[in-house]
């Protein structure tokens, strides 16, 4: 193989092009035009439930806004998913609130409904109040325990936000993942299943909510011939350019998502019989993922070679080259970190042109919310340590599938 196979990368196709053209032409290059309306249109329609969607520059301020509409402010609490990236923990403290870290169930990997619910009873004895929101994450594209989540939230009164970030196109129940909650996160950065280049979309519950979280999203002005400003607001509109990628990228969201369905079907059937390999699927029926990303767990008896190399060397810039800046090391080892044999799959995979990544690291693990309180029950950190993210997506063929699994098995000892 002469290319590099990465996780995962949206494809783009002609459709985009053409709304990008046309909002050139008609000169609508601001964070609003027909293309912003239509995306939202669009989006609205793929969700349904009645709900209303913004369009916005990231994620992470669909997370943000979320937050605010839902009034969590200095001193409050909220309880967030431990397993999952920094974007669904961070808003959190941009808006003065202490994160609560609530750990996994095994099946789905998201969520633990029953450590929820002590998580809370707990938070209330100790502090006297409620946490203020409940952020479960569809990791990796999986559907987690919604429906027993929502009847938790239900039954102390605290709203619940789903971060569906990575879980665009999934359904639990045959119910579009985003839509149980107050609202709903979704992401459209370069590796999710559909891209605007950059940006996201946040789902609200009826029309009056999205005009609130618009009002936010362009700097809170009040109607007056001149910018009076009465409340702290944010430039986080998506821009007509970006939406018209967004408009174009929806003509082919089903295809994509057949797509990684197909590519871990693919996975599935090559590796089958792999003993000490074990990759993610559906819990049930219930669960229909995306499948945005492919993840396997090593057994920790599982032996691969290399594994003396694993951690000897520290690794040069972000893992995969074009992740963003990164701060220099001097130690390639943390307090929590993969087995050894999964650093030394990672590395023979990444010698042979394919990124692999580990899974997240919780967040209660992280150095900078090792204040925060967590509720733990080893199920995120068993994940960390042991799993691998392999390459998924619309890049991904069947011949690039048989060239990991072959490494895969090559590099078995």
């Amino acid at each position: 193989m002469n290319k590099r196979i990465y996780l995962c990368l949206a494809h783009m196709g002609g459709m985009e092009q053409n709304y990008v053209q046309e909002a050139f032409d008609t000169n609508w290059v601001v964070p609003l035009g027909p293309n912003v309306n239509g995306f939202e249109a669009d989006l609205e329609t793929f969700v349904g439930e009645g709900k209303k969607v913004v369009a916005l520059s990231a994620g992470t301020a669909a997370v943000h806004l979320a937050l605010l509409a839902c009034g969590v402010g200095p001193g409050d609490e909220v309880l967030v998913q431990s397993f999952t990236f920094c974007a669904s923990s961070h808003p959190v403290t941009y808006l003065g609130a202490t994160p609560v870290f609530v750990d996994s169930e095994p099946d789905s990997w998201n969520m633990d409904p029953v450590l929820l619910e002590k998580a809370i009873q707990d938070r209330m004895a100790k502090t006297g109040r409620k946490p203020k929101v409940i952020m479960p994450v569809y990791l990796y594209g999986m559907p987690g325990r919604i429906d027993e989540i929502m009847a938790v939230g239900e039954r102390y009164g605290i709203p619940v936000v789903e971060d569906a970030a990575e879980g665009f196109g999934s359904r639990f129940d045959g119910r579009v993942c985003g839509t149980f909650g107050r609202y709903g996160i979704l992401s459209f950065n370069g590796n999710k299943m559909i891209t605007t280049s950059g940006g996201g979309a946040l789902i609200c519950p009826d029309e009056a909510a999205k005009q609130e979280i618009m009002f936010y999203a362009t700097q809170a002005r009040e109607a007056y011939p001149y910018y009076q400003h009465e409340k702290i607001g944010y430039n986080y509109r998506m821009s007509n350019i970006c939406a018209g990628i967004g408009r174009g990228q929806m003509h082919v969201l089903d295809a994509h998502i057949a797509h990684h369905r197909h590519v871990h079907a693919l996975y599935r059937e090559l590796l089958d019989g792999v003993d000490g390999i074990t990759l993610l699927g559906n819990p049930s029926p219930r669960y229909d993922s995306n499948f945005w990303l492919c993840t396997i767990v090593l057994d920790d008896a599982l032996k691969v070679k290399g594994e003396d190399k694993a951690y000897a060397a520290v690794v040069q810039g972000a893992v995969g080259g074009a992740a963003g800046v990164t701060h220099a090391v001097a130690n390639p080892h943390t307090a929590h970190e993969p087995n050894n044999n999964v650093e030394a799959l990672r590395m023979a995979l990444d010698a042979a042109g394919i990124e692999a990544r580990p899974l997240w690291k919780p967040m209660h693990l992280q150095p900078v919310y090792a204040a925060a309180p967590a509720y733990v029950n080893g199920v995120s950190e068993a994940l960390f340590r042991t799993g691998l993210c392999l390459p998924s997506g619309p890049c991904v063929s069947d011949e690039d599938v048989r060239y990991i699994v072959a490494q895969i098995k090559q590099a078995l000892a």
